[in-house]
């Protein structure tokens, strides 16, 4: 017998360095444990079809239909006549359009003959407002002794997540040849788990997931490997959680009768219960001796940075200083400005008017000119300033503290782990860390996301926000309410207020998007931009009123202008991209239009319309769109306008995503390990992996006995993993 190869050798070996290569460049697999993991996204029945009404767009696909009729057309095009095969196909229900151009006519008109049965795979894209495929790879499902039947011995045909380069019935063959080596396989449940869950072995689970004879097959199978799943990473998360209670750091106890409580005295309203009961979490963190890692989520305008500015003056009084990381120059003013505006004299430490408690606090971005930087770099040094707020020029060499004892990160999805851990390098002992986003995380996605910072969440929001009404704008099906779209703007500056429109491009030619074929291009334009929709804007729809543009391409002081016009209302209508995503605070701007709104994330759309209705009066939010009623993109924006609760909506956004998306650029831009959890329905499991995993790293924190366990953890925390975790 053949010797089985090990799952980490390399798959040119068993597959030949051709298939070998398109797999790694295409699928990002490369070891034959890799291809392994790369399980069938579903499963064909024979005989059965696939539903083509909810195919998504954009994406490729495979689906297995039937052919319900071809023609041949002949058009005149700038190179001459030429021909055009159109095939629809069928699933009984819904029809799809097949099209194939030029010299690749020929085989499919031969093969592709009403009645046939097929897989097809290709990319879904909209034609004369239908779906369709061009040019899909295709494989014939007909006749019992059709090579195609012979390969698919079961009855249910493994649909695998495939690409243009490798469809997904190769994938399936070049699993065929990998499949003896599951034997291989290291089994990282302990032994007691496995048999108390009632769960398979591990090579047992990867035969059953790629050829099941049965549903049950799968059904079991895919018990089995998610708990693989959501159990290693938990334990990872659990041993750094671990790992920090054994670090030192130095206890930042409330002291009576100092800066907080000078604060607190001029509080002009009293704190929400919510801040009432995730302060009392942060404090109780503060004062301990090894270092706080708390995540803070709360929605737009929930009082978070007032809870991190209590935090912050907690560590002040009792000698530490605190920073505060931003992730933009002009978020990082904004929350300077606001934050001297709520302290007052209290701010002003070491100067004349100063209050007795007071500390300085200071402003340090890379813009800034040499002496202002000079004198924060100095302030920071000697402790004189009890808090800074930066931006990333926060965490270069030359920055040094008399004695960090709080960071505080703002809006986390948009710092590499390195920069927070740059900052965290700064304190003489591990300072205490605060994370914050306003971006809603379902408690499992933070579980395992975050699953190494404990979770606070503030969901009320303070008296005095007000509604935010939004709707969709169907702009090509009914151009009127575009134009009425305007209108509206027109109205809310007549009433003295002020709007936002938002593109997804800055049109500066710098982001041009890439030329494709004359075909593409007559099918998708390229994104809106900001600076041909602000120019026709004040041509045309808002003629007379003043509009001007933001986007990041900006020099910083030319920036901050344009946003200090806006907010002091010498403009009307700021034309901008998602730089005014995160915190930009203008309470009197009431409307906000978003062009393309489809091109945009749901979180993503959920942050910028918390622009909006930042003030006494009502906002309102359009999401314009040129996609048809049918699109997926369209239901996702009728969520959008349908609900104001963003942890529904972040819900409705992970949905829609594939996990890998969500949890590989918050894990570490690594390939997402999660390849069967699904953090949204899998939370049971997730909740009770990692209740055993805490039980493990408490009972051995080095997993001495676990030796299969070590492995799998290995293999997912490769390098680049382990620093990421390291650095929390």
């Amino acid at each position: 017998m053949d010797r089985v190869p090990a799952l980490d050798e390399p798959l040119k070996k068993t597959l030949g360095p051709a298939t070998a290569k398109v797999m790694a460049e295409h699928l990002d697999l490369h070891t034959l444990g890799d291809l392994l993991h790369h399980y069938p996204r579903r499963y064909a029945e024979r005989g059965e079809l696939t539903h083509l009404a909810e195919l998504p767009l954009d994406e490729h696909v495979t689906v297995v239909a039937q052919v319900a009729s071809a023609r041949v057309l002949t058009f005149s095009g700038a190179k001459g006549r030429g021909q055009r095969l159109e095939v629809v196909i069928t699933d009984g229900s819904g029809q799809l359009q097949l099209v194939f151009f030029g010299k690749g006519v020929h085989k499919p008109h031969k093969d592709l003959l009403p009645g046939t049965r097929a897989m097809f795979a290709g990319k879904v894209s909209v034609f004369n407002r239908k779906l369709q495929l061009a040019h899909p790879a295709y494989e014939l499902l007909h006749g019992d002794s059709d090579e195609a039947v012979d390969s698919w011995a079961g009855a249910l045909i493994p649909i695998y997540p495939a690409t243009t380069k490798l469809e997904s019935w190769k994938i399936a063959k070049a699993v065929d040849a990998v499949l003896p080596s599951t034997r291989e396989a290291v089994d990282p449940l302990p032994q007691a788990l496995r048999a108390g869950r009632g769960l398979l072995p591990l090579p047992e689970a990867l035969l059953k997931i790629h050829r099941p004879h049965t549903k049950a097959d799968i059904a079991t199978a895919r018990d089995r490997l998610k708990w693989d799943e959501a159990f290693v990473l938990q334990v990872a998360l659990a041993r750094r959680r671990y790992a920090d209670t054994q670090l030192p750091a130095v206890a930042r106890k409330r002291r009576p009768g100092g800066l907080l409580d000078a604060f607190d005295a001029k509080l002009p309203f009293t704190l929400t219960e919510g801040q009432q009961t995730v302060t009392k979490e942060i404090f109780d963190d503060l004062a301990t001796e090894h270092p706080m890692h708390r995540l803070l989520q709360g929605e737009v305008g929930s009082g978070k940075t007032m809870v991190a500015l209590r935090a912050m003056l907690t560590v002040v009084d009792a000698g530490g200083q605190a920073a505060m990381l931003a992730p933009t120059e002009v978020l990082a003013q904004q929350h300077h400005r606001s934050i001297t505006e709520m302290m007052g004299e209290l701010a002003e430490g070491g100067m004349l008017g100063g209050a007795e408690h007071a500390t300085k606090v200071v402003l340090l971005t890379g813009s800034m000119g040499a002496a202002a930087r000079r004198q924060a770099l100095l302030d920071l040094v000697t402790g004189e300033a009890g808090i800074v707020i930066g931006t990333h020029a926060l965490i270069e060499d030359k920055v040094q503290f008399h004695d960090l004892g709080l960071v505080v990160v703002d809006e986390q999805h948009r710092f590499g782990v390195e920069q927070r851990d740059a900052l965290r390098s700064k304190g003489k002992q591990p300072p205490h860390l605060l994370v914050m986003t306003a971006t809603p995380i379902p408690r499992t996605v933070a579980m395992t996301v975050f699953g190494d910072l404990e979770t606070s969440v503030l969901d009320q929001l303070p008296a005095g926000r007000s509604p935010i009404a939004s709707h969709v704008v169907p702009a090509q099906d009914k151009p009127h309410f575009l134009a009425r779209a305007w209108e509206r703007v027109r109205e809310e500056v007549e009433n003295g207020h002020q709007a936002y429109v938002v593109c997804p491009r800055i049109g500066d030619g710098e982001d041009e998007p890439k030329r494709k074929s004359a075909e593409d291009e007559a099918e998708k334009r390229p994104p809106l931009a900001v600076l041909e929709i602000a120019e026709q804007l004040a041509a045309g729809a808002l003629k007379g009123l003043r509009v001007e543009v933001l986007h990041g391409r900006m020099q910083p002081d030319d920036k901050d202008d344009v946003m200090r016009r806006f907010a002091a209302g010498e403009s009307d209508v700021l034309v901008a991209t998602t730089v005014i995503e995160v915190g930009v605070n203008v309470p009197n701007a009431t409307a906000m239009v978003i062009m393309d709104a489809d091109r945009f994330g749901v979180s993503q759309l959920h942050q910028l319309r918390g622009r909006v209705g930042r003030g006494s009066a009502p906002g309102l939010c359009l999401l314009v769109t040129e996609m048809p009623e049918a699109a997926p993109a369209r239901a996702r924006l009728g969520a959008v306008a349908a609900t104001l609760d963003g942890f529904e909506l972040s819900r409705i956004d992970l949905e829609q995503r594939r996990e890998g998306d969500v949890l590989g650029q918050a894990q570490s831009g690594v390939r997402s390990s999660l390849r069967m959890l699904t953090v949204i329905d899998d939370e049971e499991v997730i909740a009770a992996a990692r209740e055993e995993a805490v039980a493990i790293v408490t009972a051995d924190p080095d997993l001495e006995h676990l030796p299969e366990l070590r492995t799998a953890l290995d293999a997912l925390l490769d390098t680049e993993r382990e620093q990421y975790l390291d650095k929390g």
